[in-house]
């Protein structure tokens, strides 16, 4: 077993916990074969009743995926590693989304990108004092994706593009009005409940632990309805003109991300907005990802944000200047490359 994730079964119950508590649980690839593998294992075990997801230390459940793999394969020119990260990740993500047994998630700390895909598509959710959700992917060149732009795409009135377009963190409360958690529980009630749930798998007894949790942003939302209306364009101009705290913020925020990336996220989420599934998601979101090195953003965001950290990334476009064109090229067909879901039937 690796000490990046300790993957075993406690009496009716499969339990999986990320343990990079100095890397805020960053995830890697092997910590996501290693789930996927579980998941496989244990699916038509009949004695097992439900599955636990949690993390080692306070500061975090799930902080994103492990990009410094992904950025020193790209520089190299080994696109193709990428493609398969992503790949493999975003059918992990769909495997969790579609299981046949409960699975739970108890996230602290920052939940962000890779940390959304494995906690927030499950059947319950656990969020508690400190957490924090984010889709910050704009910032570094790539969408939301993990099959996060799914649940963006369903969030109430226009709150969906305001949190992919300025990576805007989310409490408790406000991941439940969004719709990426189910219930708050106190945090100091954790440990009694992972104790029951390994000796009974009885996922009813969350439900009556859950404590209703204040939304700043719920309160927020005519204000978000109406500065994130329209394309990218409209949203900015809006933003420019605005009063008040939250259009200045987030003012800010779109300034500094990839135009390229948020232009491509609001037609994304306009396409996920009427009837699509985590498998329509996924399936746009790979078309970005596998050109995100080679056509995108995504090394130089690396580079600016996590590498030189200099904070100034040299874009391929400007706010004002996005060809559709370059973002309908972004979400082409990939033909015989395509994602598929066979993997995650199997």
């Amino acid at each position: 077993m690796s000490d990046e994730i300790n993957i075993r079964r406690v009496g009716p119950v499969g339990r999986i916990t990320l343990s990079r508590p100095k890397a805020l649980n960053a995830l890697t690839y092997d910590m996501a074969m290693a789930i996927d593998a579980a998941l496989r294992d244990w699916a038509d075990d009949d004695t097992m009743t439900a599955v636990v997801i949690d993390a080692a230390g306070d500061k975090a459940f799930c902080a994103g995926g492990d990009i410094q793999q992904l950025y020193d394969h790209g520089r190299a020119g080994d696109y193709a590693f990428g493609q398969r990260f992503w790949r493999d990740e975003y059918r992990l993500n769909a495997r969790l989304a579609h299981y046949g047994k409960p699975i739970v998630s108890f996230m602290q700390g920052f939940v962000m990108g890779g940390g959304v895909g494995v906690g927030c598509h499950l059947s319950h959710r656990i969020v508690g004092e400190s957490t924090q959700i984010a889709m910050p992917e704009c910032g570094i060149g790539l969408v939301p994706d993990v099959g996060g732009s799914l649940l963006l795409a369903r969030a109430p009135g226009r709150i969906g593009a305001y949190l992919g377009l300025t990576a805007a963190r989310m409490n408790g409360g406000d991941a439940i009005h969004a719709g990426f958690a189910d219930m708050f529980i106190p945090q100091e009630q954790w440990g009694d409940l992972l104790a029951a749930l390994e000796r009974d798998g009885d996922v009813s007894i969350l439900a009556a632990a859950a404590r209703p949790s204040d939304s700043p942003m719920k309160a927020r939302q005519p204000e978000i309805d109406r500065l994130f209306e329209g394309d990218l364009n409209a949203i900015q101009s809006r933003l420019a003109s605005a009063d008040g705290k939250l259009a200045e913020t987030a003012a800010k925020s779109v300034a500094r991300n990839s135009p390229l990336a948020m232009a491509v996220t609001l037609v994304m989420l306009e396409r996920l907005r009427d009837g699509a599934d985590i498998h329509d998601a996924l399936r746009q979101e790979y078309r970005f990802t596998a050109r995100a090195m080679e056509h995108g953003d995504f090394l130089e965001g690396i580079r600016a944000q996590i590498i030189d950290r200099d904070r100034n990334p040299h874009w391929r476009h400007g706010l004002d200047d996005v060809p559709q064109a370059d973002v309908m090229a972004m979400l082409a067909p990939l033909g015989e490359t395509e994602l598929t879901f066979e993997e995650e039937l199997s």
